[in-house]
């Protein structure tokens, strides 16, 4: 059989196309032009002699041959990016790069100062950092755009990615500070104000809803809000009451004076906040980055709110056993 001259670089290409369905998506993901992210295409189905994609469908698909081939590229370039990875594992100082995504809720406080760590740990990295919502961090991880994520641990695992878990993090009710009103009424629908909700399409918005059904609690849908800001705003002003959790108060300080937070009635509930890697990435690095965001974590925000909320310990607790076994 004679050996074809296929590039890495044009598989990666052809698995990105593969993926999308559009050439402009992946040269847009890539900064090369489209003619340059075509001309790989080609020169993978002329090096082979058979054609893989189909270039007249808009989103492009792969033709029968296309999809065969996909799937052994896929295994073949995931070989040799675990053969990349274990050859740096064990030394910090020779990592090159590394695609990082934290979600918005730790931006401000955490983000700047494990970028200066890892600097310092992997002097010859480039770092790309991404502030995303937790569901998008998910999806850039199984896309294999992101080495590691932080983010809001899903329903369902998520097969291909290693999960090291880093907060527990209860939700709580919070209301406009001074208000007569317990916590319990505004849940029955017997407050004054309405009900404050987070953004059906986010996580943190998803989990609460599924626990008010599974509760049987039906609350008008007035507000709907993807900023916490804003919403956390909206309860400090008075204009009505919401469910949240501790980190998510953290994050507005301008508020905290005019919000009180109480515990959430009844039986509780929790999101769990997770490092992920994906399946190939060197776990000594992943486990060290997971330490680092604990200790910051820990330091800006489970001890300033657990010494003004004292009945939040142990409840919101930095972890490092999996959310099955943590208390």
């Amino acid at each position: 059989m004679q050996r074809t001259n296929l590039s890495l670089r044009g598989l990666e290409i052809f698995q990105m196309v593969a993926r999308s369905g559009s050439v402009r998506q992946v040269a847009a993901e890539t900064g090369l032009s489209v003619s340059t992210v075509s001309h790989h295409l080609r020169a993978v189905e002329e090096s082979i002699g058979v054609s893989l994609i189909d270039h007249s469908r808009r989103p492009m698909v792969l033709t029968p041959a296309g999809t065969i081939f996909a799937r052994h590229v896929e295994e073949g370039l995931s070989i040799i990016r675990r053969g990349e990875t274990e050859l740096t594992a064990g030394d910090l100082a020779e990592m090159r790069e590394l695609r990082c995504g934290i979600v918005d809720d730790f931006d401000a406080e955490v983000a700047p100062e494990l970028a200066q760590f890892l600097a310092r740990a992997m002097p010859r990295c480039t770092f790309k950092h991404h502030t995303r919502p937790s569901h998008e961090i998910i999806r850039l991880l199984t896309e294999r755009k992101l080495d590691v994520g932080l983010a809001t641990r899903p329903v369902s695992d998520i097969p291909g990615l290693v999960e090291y878990p880093v907060l527990r993090d209860p939700f709580v009710i919070a209301l406009p500070a001074g208000s007569d009103t317990a916590p319990e009424d505004f849940l029955a629908g017997r407050g004054k104000l309405p009900f404050l909700r987070y953004s059906s399409q986010q996580l943190i918005g998803n989990t609460i809803e599924a626990h008010l059904r599974r509760s049987r609690i039906s609350l008008p849908n007035r507000f709907e809000l993807e900023s916490n800001q804003s919403l956390l705003g909206m309860v400090a002003d008075g204009s009505g009451w919401a469910i949240t959790t501790p980190a998510s108060y953290v994050r507005a300080k301008r508020f905290q004076d005019q919000i009180a937070l109480h515990p959430y009635p009844g039986k509780g509930f929790v999101r769990y906040i997770s490092l992920f890697s994906n399946e190939h990435y060197p776990r000594p690095t992943a486990e060290l980055i997971a330490g680092s965001l604990r200790r910051l974590i820990k330091r800006y925000f489970v001890n300033p709110i657990s010494d003004r909320y004292r009945w939040l310990s142990p409840g919101f607790q930095v972890l490092d056993t999996p959310p099955e076994a943590a208390p």
